[in-house]
């Protein structure tokens, strides 16, 4: 009783900061960082001239007739069902810039409507790209395989390398298209296969959403989101499902719930709504992730873990246990974590998609919160439990790294402050507290760090989101209370579809090739049961 008055008045204490913190938010805060009001500068011609003071030279005593105004160009059809890969292969404007929400569409970078590549930009996002590639290799599976028995490490680091393997595959026959391109009658759920094999995209294709780079560094950089979010799911069944099931669960479970969710959250052809995921013309704020990939692969966890119930061995109430359930090496998950983190600034500074003042605020959002979610984490640990672990700062990085990936992008650094303490004490209270009570074996807290982390960091996009950081996104604490039930629906919608196709997808397995191991290979240890290797 005497942590948890400590902790009460700790709590107490943040949010009697937070009150008096945003005070002068509601107006003068945002006055302070609006620019004056004057035309958006992307709207300005690129040759427009510096504005001069200088007196203009007399006109010649002739002037030259001004060339004819160009026609009108003819405004793009709406799109129906009927008009499929074609219409989109006709589109020449490009849309709204709209960060975080890339959908497919096209055009030709030689195309005079298509503005030039951008090589900063270019080189930013190929940058990016290989970041969040090494959060999965080497970072995840070095994060997981401390975290496990020294009998499960090879085993569970494969996880992760045969994930990225199959993903990439996927995503380049038929995966991309289906989460980032047009789906007729139904777009408002899933694309269509218009990029099938990625057929017709080739270096001089250009997304309309994103102009400055090519098409098919866009498609390389959401490739590597659409691995690490199946391979997290992979934390909450450690030790104990088969390598041939989880093939053929991530295979699924990539085509028949990530890339549906990721459409429904990303995709807008032109930003308007008809033409939009269902998600985005609900107008959710997800600024890099935090409900397509956190919460998604947490709530899959979860459903994976309640099916194939606990380890042998371990009592997930907290009573006594055959075997005890010792981390290798928690070295090896200090240095994942390290590496999850600096990835990390890809993971959302990239999904800024160039190099701006926006992926700035994304970067420096990352770093405050991932930094206080430590420290909350950990201080938190302190208070229940006497002592300040390893295990639990890192975890609690990871989890500030996952609630502040929606609202990087969204909010002023104070409110990524203010995200990376609430996560860091929540999660923490999940992770503790929640699995005895309920009785599942989240392995390496996969639901209780992603899954708790995402929606948190979710609906504090809908309290934080400042329109002085990104017009796009204005929450509960700048006037739109609104925002905080749009997080709350959406969060809904994706954890409900998450849940049921998962759990239709383990079911199907289960009754086919089966989903655990049996008692003797795990008890063995699946390095030397599925792979026939060990560490010495």
């Amino acid at each position: 009783m005497r942590n948890i008055a400590k902790l009460g008045g700790f709590v107490a204490a943040l949010v009697l900061s937070l009150m008096l913190s945003m005070a002068p938010h509601s107006s003068a805060y945002a006055q302070d960082q609006t620019p004056a009001a004057t035309a958006p500068a992307a709207s300005m011609p690129a040759a427009m001239p510096p504005a001069t003071t200088e007196t203009p030279a007399a006109a010649p005593a002739e002037a030259a007739p001004a060339p004819a105004a160009p026609a009108a160009a003819e405004a793009p059809k709406p799109p129906t069902s009927a008009d499929g890969e074609a219409w989109l292969k006709d589109q020449k404007g490009a849309p709204p810039y709209s960060p975080g929400a890339m959908p497919v569409g096209g055009v030709s970078a030689g195309d005079p409507a298509a503005p030039a590549l951008n090589t900063g930009d270019t080189a930013w996002m190929e940058t990016s790209a290989a970041l969040v590639l090494m959060m999965t290799i080497p970072g995840l599976a070095l994060f997981y395989g401390g975290m496990v028995r020294k009998k499960n490490v090879l085993a569970t680091a494969m996880q992760s390398f045969a994930v990225t393997c199959l993903v990439t595959v996927l995503w380049m026959v038929v995966g991309y298209s289906l989460a980032f391109s047009w789906g007729g009658k139904w777009n408002p759920y899933i694309g269509g296969l218009n990029y099938i094999m990625l057929h017709g995209m080739t270096p001089a294709v250009v997304y309309n959403f994103a102009p400055n780079i090519p098409e098919t560094v866009l498609m390389a950089f959401q490739l590597t989101f659409a691995i690490i979010t199946p391979a997290l799911i992979a934390g909450s069944f450690a030790e104990r499902m088969k390598f041939t099931s989880l093939l053929w669960f991530m295979g699924l479970w990539l085509l028949l719930v990530y890339c549906p969710i990721a459409h429904m959250v990303w995709y807008s052809f032109d930003g308007k709504a008809e033409h939009s995921g269902l998600l985005f013309a609900l107008g959710e704020l997800d600024f890099a992730g935090g409900t397509v990939v956190h919460m998604n692969a947490g709530i899959a966890g979860l459903m994976c873990c309640l099916v194939m119930g606990p380890r042998k061995g371990y009592n997930p109430r907290g009573g006594e246990q055959s075997e005890a359930m010792i981390p290798h090496n928690i070295l090896l998950s200090l240095i994942g974590a390290s590496l999850l983190w600096v990835g990390w600034f890809g993971f959302n500074a990239g999904s800024a998609v160039g190099a701006s003042p926006l992926s700035g605020s994304a970067w420096a959002n990352t770093q405050v919160a991932t930094g206080m979610a430590g420290l909350s984490w950990m201080f938190t640990e302190w208070l229940f439990r006497g002592k300040p672990t390893v295990f639990g700062i890192i975890s609690g990085a990871v989890a500030g790294l996952v609630a502040i990936t929606p609202a990087s992008g969204f909010v002023a650094l104070d409110g990524a402050l203010y995200i990376g303490i609430a996560v860091g004490i929540v999660c923490f209270l999940t992770t503790a507290f929640m699995k005895p009570i309920f009785g599942y074996d989240d392995s390496l807290d996969a639901f209780g760090v992603h899954g708790i982390g995402g929606f948190l960091g979710a609906m504090l996009t809908g309290v934080f989101a400042a329109p002085a950081v990104n017009s796009l996104g204005t929450g509960l604490l700048y006037g739109n209370p609104a925002q905080v039930w749009i997080q709350l629906k959406s969060c809904g919608i994706v954890g409900a579809y998450d849940a049921i196709v998962t759990l239709i997808i383990l079911f199907v397995l289960r009754v086919t090739v089966g989903l655990r191991v049996d008692e003797a290979a795990e008890q063995e240890g699946l390095d030397l049961a599925l792979h026939g290797e060990q560490i010495q």
